[in-house]
């Protein structure tokens, strides 16, 4: 028994090896530096020691409390989210089921058989009854890993494991974006009603004194249509935007998974809310490596890189073992007495011969979804650098957008004023008012959307660069 038990152990020490390929990252398929040229000249450096935006917490970026308030709540009601939580508790169980076959299986029993021998067979006439106890440790079919073919299937679990937890990291930076971004276009619809009502109320003033002159014959039917126009446009829009305003509300309570309390919905301007950390912007592109979905693409190709150890090592001979160890008896007290002791050693090898070209086939569409997780992978890597590269486009041109669009709302105000001004003291018609009235508008309106632009290009750079997790953990009192 003891010589048996040796013998075990030393197959089982010279188990391990691995025909897994060994795993090398492949080359970037991307620029080693982010794009250059006109669109790109807004954007600002990066300091030497600029901190990589995958380490800036949301936390530290979202400065507005209410907001910050909000995305927590998302945090911890979206069912997106929660999804991925427990798909990682899934995979992690697959794991440990995957490891565990690493180990042998050992169980305990105690078993009786028991057989009833009919007095025709027996030599004295009557009926038998015959009894056997047994007891003790059963080592069910453990295979010898000589070639880690069960070390490589506990790796592609691993590799799948942490993939779940990247692609939880991608969900949580990807739900925090989407939060932050509805959450500022409420703030710019809210805006929008609000200049749409204040138009209504100032076009609806000039409508009653155009009707009035026109009562009085001092000035001709087109000038009070002409304010017609503009107080149905005004009074359309401001239905538009009541209707929206609603819209962006159901939008952001289904991203948090509960209503969002009457104190967090905001109530200020964009500019007040929207005061984002500066992100260093200047950054080697292989930064991008810190992304959860390169990261996640990467597991799966480590995960298929294993999957051709498995293939290959089912080529070669397998080793199976199968012990038990006990005491049998026939009679239950006499059960793990002294000269009951029993054991069994089963060894057996599985030599494939021939099975058809099936294991040539399995090592064929192993090594495929090896090729294909690469192309995957470089996809995901040149995604990546793409989207920032948008990113940073936009960024680089919109300081110039938003003063351009704030010289043009202030031209258009002197217009206005000027206009109508010359129109209330019958200097004019009221055509020239109302053309500069509708170009302030839409000016005023074109403002709102690019401070919204803003906003939401400085939420999504945070979000393609990587930035932005960390464990929701509760926060200290006080």
């Amino acid at each position: 028994m003891k010589k048996s038990l040796f013998t075990m152990a030393a197959l089982a020490m010279l188990a391990g090896c691995s025909l897994a390929p060994v795993y090398e990252r492949p080359a970037q398929p991307v620029a080693q530096a982010w794009p250059a040229g006109d669109a790109y000249k807004g954007v600002p450096a990066a300091a030497a020691d600029a901190k990589p935006v995958s380490q800036i917490l949301w936390r530290e970026y979202f400065a507005d409390d209410k907001l910050r308030q909000v995305i927590e709540l998302a945090l911890a009601n979206n069912r997106d989210l929660r999804v991925s939580v427990l798909n990682i508790e899934k995979a992690k169980a697959q794991y440990n089921i995957d490891t565990a076959a690493l180990l042998p299986k050992l169980s305990a029993n105690v078993n009786q058989s028991a057989s009833r021998t009919p007095s025709t067979m027996t030599g004295t006439g009557e009926a038998a009854i015959n009894r056997q106890y047994s007891g003790g440790l059963t080592m069910a079919s453990y295979e010898l890993d000589f070639f880690g073919k069960v070390r490589n299937l506990s790796e592609a679990g691993l590799q799948t494991y942490l993939g779940t937890e990247e692609a939880r990291r991608a969900q949580q930076i990807t739900l925090v974006s989407e939060v932050a971004n509805a959450y500022m276009t409420l703030i710019a619809d809210q805006q929008r009603l609000k200049l749409a009502q204040e138009t209504l109320k100032s076009q609806q003033t000039t409508y009653e004194l155009s009707q009035k002159r026109f009562a009085s014959g001092v000035v001709a039917g087109t000038d009070m249509y002409d304010a017609q126009t503009s107080v149905e446009t005004a009074r359309n829009d401001a239905a538009v935007y009541t209707a929206q305003v609603a819209l962006d509300q159901n939008a952001l309570a289904l991203l948090v998974g509960s209503a969002v309390p009457e104190n967090l919905l905001p109530t200020g301007d964009l500019s007040e809310v929207s005061q984002l950390a500066a992100i260093p912007a200047g950054l080697p592109s292989d930064l991008l490596q810190s992304r959860p979905d390169v990261q996640e693409a990467e597991r799966s190709l480590r995960a298929a890189n294993a999957n051709i150890g498995v293939a290959r090592a089912a080529f070669f001979p397998s080793i199976s073992l199968t012990a038990s160890g006990g005491s049998a008896s026939r009679t239950l007290s006499g059960l793990f007495k002294a000269g009951s002791s029993t054991w069994s050693f089963a060894p057996q090898i599985n030599l494939p011969i021939f099975d058809g070209g099936v294991n040539r086939a399995n090592l064929t569409i192993a090594k495929a979804d090896r090729d294909i997780s690469v192309a995957q992978y470089e996809k995901a890597v040149q995604t990546a650098f793409r989207e920032v590269a948008d990113a940073l486009a936009t960024r680089g041109t919109l300081d110039d957008r938003l003063t351009s669009q704030q010289a043009l709302v202030q031209a258009a105000e002197k217009s206005y004023t000027i206009n109508e001004a010359r129109y209330r003291k019958g200097a004019d018609s009221y055509l020239n008012a109302l053309v500069s009235q509708r170009a302030l508008y839409s000016a005023q309106q074109g403002l709102i959307t690019t401070r919204l632009a803003k906003s939401s290009n400085a939420v999504s750079l945070y979000k393609v660069l990587g930035g932005g997790w960390q464990p929701e953990l509760p926060q200290p009192k006080g």
